[in-house]
């Protein structure tokens, strides 16, 4: 079915707001991919991320308090849903199976 593949950064996005287990947001996702991978996103490719997935049913958004920190406005978080665990899952198992195909004696990452 088009439009249920992961791409490599959509992956990253998604395990990331698993791990951050309903408390997700742009600047936290973009801080955590970047304190576990050092990889550095800005907040706007991350929210363009997160549209994505939300639109393909993988992440679902809810509206937090508000805070006077963000001037009353109520903060916008993402949590996974079943079918993203369910994507991820298959997204796993696909990657493991192609890395037990690599020939040990060409690649030496044992």
């Amino acid at each position: 079915m088009k439009g249920t593949q992961l791409g490599e950064f959509e992956e990253l996005v998604l395990l990331t707001i698993g791990i951050l287990d309903g408390e997700a947001y742009g600047i936290n996702v973009a801080d955590t991919i970047y304190e576990k991978t050092e990889r550095k996103v800005t907040v706007s490719t991350i929210h363009t991320a997160m549209y994505r997935l939300e639109k393909k049913g993988f992440v679902e958004s809810y509206y937090g308090g508000a805070s006077a920190k963000r001037g009353g406005r109520k903060k916008r978080l993402y949590r996974i849903t079943q079918y993203g665990v369910r994507v991820l899952a298959k997204a796993r198992e696909q990657r493991e199976q192609l890395w037990h195909l690599l020939p040990k004696f060409k690649f030496n990452y044992e």
